[in-house]
C-alpha cells in the first residue's frame, strides 16, 4: 500500500459525471487545479491517498447499514459487517486500544458522542479555553458543547506558551469537573498525558483526549499516545492520517458499550460505509514504514519551517514545535493574521489566521497564523523545501510582491504523477 504522492495534478471527472452534470464536473476540475497550483499548508487539511479515494467511491457508497456488525437494522450487510470489523481491528491494533468505534462522521460528532457517553446536560467540563486553542466543541456557545455543559477553561502560560498544569490542577480542585479534556487545535507541543491523568484521578473525573490534530503522529510513535491514560480518545481520520474526512473514538473496554450507544443510536443514524471502508485503508497504510517516513518528514519540516519564520520576524509560539503544527505571531511584522492569510494566499501559500493567547488584536483579525506541514509533505516536499517555504512566507510577510513569490512556489510543486497515490 503506497502512501507517497507526486503532484496534485489536474483531475478528470468520470465520463458519467461529465455527461450528467458538466457544470459540477468543471467545478471539481477547478478545485483539483487549485490544489495543483498552490502549497496546501492549512493544518486541518491533508490529501487523501489514492487507495482511500478509491474506497470512498466503491460499492459501499450507497449501502445502508444502520447499527453495528451482527446487529443491523437492514438486510444484505454481510460485507458491510466484515468491512467495519476489519476497520475496528486495524484501529485497535494501530493505537493499542481496547475498543474502537469507526462510525463517527467527523471529529466534532465523535466529541459529541464522547460527551454523551460520559456526561449529563449541566455537568462541568474542564477544557482548554477557546482563546488559547480549544476547539469549538470545548465550550463555544455557538456549539452544542457550550449550550449543554458548563465549561471552565484552562490555558497556557504567558511567558513560554506552554500548558499551565498548575492552573489545570487548581481549576480541577475548585470546580470538580465530571470530565477533563486535554488537547488543542493549535498547540504545537506534546502534552503530558500522565500529568492530566493524575489530575483527573485526583478529582474523580473522566479524561478525554482531543487528539484530532495528532492522530497520525501517535500512529507511528512520533507523539506520546494518550490511549494508555485517557478514558476516551477523540480522533480524526483525515489530517495526518490521510484518510477520509471522519472521526474515530478509542476507549477502554469498560466504556465500549456506552461509547457505541452514544454514536448509534444517540448522535447519528447509519454510518457511511464507504467512509468506514476508507478508514480501514488509512489504518493499514498508517502501519507501513513508508507512512512513518512521511510523518518524520512532516515533523522535521515543521521544525525547520518554524525556525525560518522566526528568522523572518514571525515569532513561533512556544519557540518552535514538536509536531507538524506551527503557530506564529506576525504582529511584530506590522500586519494582522488575517492580512497575512490574504497575502500568502495570493502567493499560493494556503495557511490560516489563528487566535493567539493573550492577543490584544480583535478576534476577526488576530495576530497569529497557523499552518501544518502534512499536506505539503504529501505533495512531495522535502524537509529542505519546507524550510524554503518558511523563507517564502517570511518574504511575503516582509513586503515581497506575492505574485513574484507565487512563481517560486509553483516551481516547488511536482507537476506529474498521481495526485495522492
Amino acid at each position: 500500500m503506497t502512501v507517497t504522492d507526486a503532484a496534485q495534478t489536474a483531475w478528470e471527472p468520470a465520463e458519467a459525471l461529465r455527461q450528467a452534470d458538466p457544470e459540477l464536473a468543471d467545478l471539481l476540475s477547478a478545485e483539483a487545479e487549485r490544489r495543483a497550483s498552490a502549497l496546501q499548508l492549512l493544518a486541518g487539511e491533508n490529501l487523501a491517498t489514492a487507495a482511500v479515494r478509491a474506497a470512498l467511491a466503491g460499492p459501499l457508497v450507497d449501502k445502508y447499514a444502520e447499527g453495528y456488525p451482527g446487529h443491523r437494522h437492514h438486510t444484505g450487510c454481510a460485507v458491510a459487517d466484515a468491512t467495519e470489523l476489519l476497520a475496528v481491528a486495524r484501529a485497535r491494533a494501530l493505537f493499542a486500544a481496547e475498543h474502537a468505534n469507526v462510525q463517527p462522521r467527523s471529529g466534532t460528532s465523535a466529541m459529541l458522542a464522547a460527551y454523551a457517553a460520559l456526561l449529563k446536560p449541566g455537568d462541568t467540563v474542564l477544557a482548554m479555553s477557546l482563546e488559547h486553542g480549544g476547539h469549538l466543541s470545548c465550550g463555544s456557545r455557538a456549539n452544542f458543547s457550550g449550550r449543554w455543559f458548563q465549561f471552565v477553561g484552562y490555558g497556557v502560560r504567558e511567558d513560554d506558551g506552554l500548558v499551565d498544569l498548575d492552573q489545570v490542577r487548581e481549576l480541577a480542585r475548585t470546580h470538580r469537573p465530571k470530565a477533563i479534556v486535554a488537547g488543542s487545535i493549535s498547540y504545537p507541543r506534546h502534552l503530558d498525558w500522565a500529568a492530566f491523568r493524575e489530575i483527573a484521578d485526583e478529582v474523580d473525573a473522566y479524561l478525554v483526549a482531543a487528539a484530532a490534530q495528532t492522530t497520525g503522529l501517535v500512529a507511528v510513535g512520533a507523539a506520546p499516545s494518550p490511549v494508555p491514560y485517557a478514558d476516551v480518545v477523540v480522533a480524526a481520520t483525515h489530517k495526518l492520517l490521510r484518510g477520509p474526512r471522519g472521526g474515530l473514538l478509542l476507549s477502554t473496554g469498560e466504556l465500549a458499550e456506552r461509547v457505541d450507544r452514544a454514536v448509534f443510536p444517540f448522535s447519528q443514524g447509519g454510518a457511511a460505509m464507504n467512509e468506514v471502508a476508507a478508514k480501514a485503508v488509512a489504518f493499514a497504510q498508517a502501519g507501513t514504514p513508508e507512512f512513518g517516513a512521511y510523518i518524520r518528514r512532516a515533523v522535521d519540516g515543521a521544525r525547520v519551517l518554524a525556525a525560518e519564520l522566526a528568522a523572518a520576524g514571525a515569532r513561533p509560539l512556544t519557540g518552535g514545535t514538536d509536531t507538524h503544527l506551527v503557530t506564529a505571531d506576525v504582529g511584530g511584522l506590522g500586519i494582522t493574521g488575517a492580512r497575512a492569510e490574504q497575502l500568502c494566499a495570493a502567493a499560493g501559500l494556503m495557511l490560516g489566521k489563528c487566535a493567539l493567547p493573550y492577543d490584544p488584536a480583535p478576534a476577526q483579525q488576530t495576530s497569529g497564523i497557523r499552518l501544518g506541514t502534512g499536506a505539503a509533505a504529501a505533495q512531495g516536499l522535502s524537509v529542505e523545501q519546507l524550510g524554503e517555504v518558511g523563507r517564502l512566507i517570511g518574504a511575503v510577510l516582509g513586503g515581497a510582491e506575492p505574485t513574484a513569490v507565487a512563481d517560486r512556489v509553483r516551481a516547488m510543486l511536482p507537476r506529474s504523477g498521481s495526485s495522492a497515490g
